[in-house]
C-alpha cells in the first residue's frame, strides 16, 4: 500500500503542477500532508516536516547566502566580461544563444554547484533572450541539461555519494566514464544547436542596428537603451509560444525595458571596477575552500556574502539596498527549498521511499542479474528525479550493488552507472537549485517541467549507451 500511495504522491503532484492547478510551494506542501493522513500518520505529521526542515536547512541557507554572493558579484561587474565574450559570440543569432548557453552553463558548473551555474548562466543569457522574445524554456532546459551532465565531476556530489556508500575511490568510478559523459555534453550542445535553429526559424534571421563591443559596453546590454533587434525580411512573426519568453518585448520604449535590463546595465552605479581584482579573487578562493572542503559550504558562502557586501558596499544604507535587491530571489528560493522539506519529510518519514526502492529493486528478473550494471543505469534517471540523490545513493545502491555482486558485476560498474540519471536529476522538483534557474529566469516550473523532461531523459540514454559501448559499464 505504501509503494502505491508513494507513486501516487509524485504522480499527483507533477501533474497538478504540469497542469497549473497549483503552484509548486502549495503542491509539494498541501499533497503530501493530504497523503500523509491517508498512511494513517497525520499525527505524525509534524515530526516529518521537522526532520524534513532540518535535513534541508544547510542547504536553504547556503542558497539563500550564494544568491546574495553572487547577486552582488554581479551588481559589481565581475561577470561582465564573460558576459561580452559570450554575447559577442551571440551577436543577435538565436542559434548561437542557445549554443552559448550550453557552452557557458557548462564551463560555469565546473565549480561543481548548480545553484552558481544557473545565477551566472541566466543574468548573463535573460536580457539577450527577452530583447530577441526567445522561448526561456529553452534557456533554463539547456542550462539545466549541461549542469546535469558535469554534475557528475567528483565534487560535484553524486560521484562522491557513489563512492562513500560503496566504499570505493571516486577516481575509479569518475575517470573510466569521462568518455561516455563527454559523449552526453556533445549530445547537449548537438541538441542546443537543434533547438536554436528551430527559435532562427521561428524568429527569422535577426540583426543588430549597432553591435557594441567596447569595453564599457555589451551588446544588448543597458538599461532601456542600445540598439533594437529587428527581423529580416522574410522572418517570422517573432510571437513567443507558450512555453515562450514572458512579457514585456525588452525594445526600447516598452514599458517593461528598463526593468528588464537594469541588471546588466554597463553604466549601473553598483560597478566596482577598482575593486575588480578583489573580487576575483575572493570568488576563486571561494570556489577553491568549497571543492577543497575547508569549510562546509553554507559557512563559506555565509562569510563571503558578509566579505564581499562590507568590501564593496561599506556604507550601511548601500549594503542594505544590494540585500533588498536580491530579497526576491532569496524568499523564492528559500521559500521551496523548505517546502520540498515537507515533500521529502513525509516520503521519508512514512517509509514510501523505502517500500518504492524494494519493490522496484524485488521486481527485476532473475535473469538481468549478470547485467546489473545496465539495470542500475536506466533505474538511476527515474529514481533519482523522484528521489533525492541522498536517498538513492546510501539507500538503493547498497542494495543493487550487492545484488550486483551475487551474480559477478564489480560494484565499481554499479557504481558508474548510477551516475548516469543525472541529467534529469538536476531538473526534479527536490533540486533547490532549479528553483533558482526557473525563479530567475521568471519561467513557470511546469513549462520547464514539459519541456526538458523528454531530452534531459534522452541525454541520459545516450550517456548509458556510450558507457556500454565503450565497454565502461
Amino acid at each position: 500500500m505504501l509503494t502505491i500511495l508513494g507513486f501516487a504522491m509524485i504522480a499527483t503532484f507533477l501533474v497538478l503542477i504540469m497542469l497549473k492547478k497549483m503552484s509548486p510551494i502549495a503542491a509539494l506542501v498541501l499533497i503530501p500532508a493530504l497523503f500523509c493522513v491517508f498512511v494513517g500518520k497525520g499525527a505524525k505529521l509534524g515530526d516529518y516536516v521537522i526532520d524534513g526542515v532540518t535535513g534541508l536547512a544547510p542547504t536553504a541557507a547556503m542558497l539563500m547566502f550564494a544568491i546574495v554572493y553572487f547577486g552582488v558579484m554581479i551588481d559589481v561587474g565581475l561577470f561582465d566580461p564573460v558576459v561580452r565574450g559570450i554575447l559577442k559570440f551571440c551577436k543577435a543569432d538565436p542559434l548561437r544563444i542557445v549554443v552559448g548557453t550550453a557552452i557557458l552553463a557548462g564551463i560555469v558548473s565546473l565549480d561543481g554547484d548548480g545553484s552558481t551555474t544557473f545565477m551566472i548562466t541566466v543574468s548573463a543569457m535573460y536580457p539577450l533572450y527577452k530583447r530577441l522574445k526567445m522561448s526561456l524554456v529553452v534557456m533554463t532546459g539547456v542550462a539545466a541539461m549541461a549542469n546535469g551532465v558535469m554534475n557528475t565531476l567528483p565534487w560535484g556530489g553524486p560521484t562522491a555519494r557513489a563512492a562513500t556508500a560503496l566504499k570505493l575511490d571516486a577516481g575509479d568510478i569518475f575517470v573510466p566514464m569521462i568518455p561516455a559523459l563527454a559523449m552526453g555534453l556533445l549530445f547537449v550542445f548537438a541538441l542546443a544547436y537543434v533547438l536554436g535553429r528551430r527559435e532562427r526559424k521561428r524568429l527569422g534571421v535577426l540583426t543588430l542596428d549597432e553591435v557594441l563591443v567596447e569595453e564599457n559596453e555589451t551588446v544588448l546590454v543597458g538599461a532601456g537603451s542600445g540598439t533594437a533587434a529587428r527581423p529580416a525580411a522574410g522572418s517570422g512573426t517573432g510571437i513567443a509560444d507558450a512555453a515562450g519568453s514572458g512579457s514585456g518585448t525588452g525594445l526600447p520604449g516598452d514599458e517593461h525595458a528598463d526593468e528588464d535590463f537594469q541588471g546588466l546595465d554597463p553604466n549601473r552605479p553598483t560597478l566596482r571596477p577598482r575593486l575588480y581584482w578583489f573580487n576575483a579573487l575572493l570568488t576563486v578562493t571561494l570556489l577553491t575552500a568549497m571543492i577543497m572542503e575547508w569549510l562546509p559550504i553554507p559557512v563559506l558562502f555565509l562569510l563571503g556574502a558578509a566579505l564581499a557586501l562590507t568590501v564593496n558596499f561599506p556604507h550601511m544604507p548601500d549594503q542594505k539596498a544590494r540585500i533588498a535587491a536580491h530579497a526576491e530571489n532569496v524568499l523564492n528560493v528559500s521559500g521551496m527549498v523548505f517546502a520540498a522539506a515537507v515533500f521529502t519529510g513525509v516520503l521519508q518519514g512514512t517509509g514510501m521511499v523505502d517500500h518504492m526502492a524494494k519493490w522496484l529493486v524485488g521486481n527485476i528478473p532473475d535473469g538481468m542479474g549478470p547485467h546489473m550494471a545496465l539495470v542500475t543505469g536506466v533505474l538511476s534517471i527515474p529514481l533519482t528525479y523522484f528521489m533525492s540523490n541522498d536517498g538513492f545513493y546510501f539507500g538503493i545502491l547498497p542494495v543493487l550493488a550487492e545484488a550486483g555482486q551475487a551474480h559477478g558485476v564489480p560494484a565499481v560498474e554499479i557504481a558508474r552507472a548510477s551516475i548516469i540519471g543525472q541529467p534529469l536529476h538536476m531538473s526534479s522538483p527536490l533540486v533547490p537549485a532549479v528553483y533558482v534557474l526557473v525563479g530567475m529566469a521568471k519561467v513557470e516550473f511546469g513549462d520547464h517541467t514539459r519541456f526538458v523532461v523528454k531530452w534531459a531523459a534522452l541525454t541520459s540514454l545516450v550517456v548509458l549507451g556510450a558507457g556500454i559501448l565503450f565497454g565502461i559499464i
